[in-house]
């Protein structure tokens, strides 16, 4: 597992990126100290789209924003 500075990371994200899809993990690391691991998203863990949807929908029906707008809530947010 290859350790990068954050900073370097940040310069060279597109090369990691490529590097993680083939499989590599990457330790990003602040002034030394280990902040996060890149790592590739396995075929496994990977959903049907159409699960996904029907996840949304399905979730969707279970709740509600209780009578208000997403313009209202985000309105309220900026408050």
């Amino acid at each position: 597992m290859a350790n990068i500075a954050a900073y370097k990371a940040k310069a060279k994200f597109s090369e990691i990126l490529r590097r993680v899809e083939k499989g590599e993990r990457i330790v990003i690391t602040k002034h030394g100290v280990p902040t996060a691991v890149l790592s590739s998203i396995s075929s496994e863990k990977r959903r049907d789209i159409k699960e996904v949807i029907s996840d949304i929908e399905a979730f969707s029906k279970r709740h509600s924003l209780g009578g208000l707008s997403i313009k209202e809530l985000i309105e309220e947010g900026r408050m």
